[in-house]
């Protein structure tokens, strides 16, 4: 992982967390106040994006990674996932460093990567400016649960 400063992104990278910044905007988070933007470079130039969406029976939440995933493989099966970004901000934080995906994403961006069979770069920012940058899930999640487990 590198941490970056956000003006010492690429110009690629700054557009695709700008897209996040826009996609959080429509977060739906009453609950926890926790509102989380994602958005996907994909290899047809293509961007996607995804906002959380909480519900009161709270296992039925919707996480913003998931919502552009599943967008991107329904309206876009033949394309890879070049880079993905995620924005975070608390409604009570002002200087919020960058979060990283929860467990359930994180295994859920692993399977998108070996579906593909090619790793995309993770650029997640906070409201203070700082990024993170990962080169693939596996910076973000080492020992991954696959399908090697489910075999005879």
């Amino acid at each position: 992982m590198k941490c970056k400063d956000y003006s010492a992104l690429t110009q690629d990278e700054q557009d695709l967390v700008a897209a996040c910044w826009e996609a959080q905007e429509l977060s739906y988070a009453p609950y926890s106040k926790f509102s989380v933007g994602c958005s996907l470079l994909m290899s047809n130039g293509k961007i996607i994006k995804g906002a959380n969406q909480e519900n009161a029976s709270y296992p039925l939440c919707l996480c913003a990674e998931r919502v552009a995933l599943s967008y991107a493989a329904m309206h876009y099966p033949t394309e890879k996932i070049k880079a993905l970004a995620v924005s975070t901000s608390a409604a009570l934080e002002t200087d919020q460093k960058p979060a990283p995906p929860c467990g359930a994403c994180r295994q859920v961006l692993y399977e998108y990567s070996a579906r593909q069979k090619e790793d995309f770069q993770i650029v997640l920012v906070g409201k203070n400016n700082k990024c993170w940058v990962y080169e693939s899930i596996h910076e973000l999640l080492p020992h991954t649960f696959d399908a090697e487990f489910l075999k005879d």
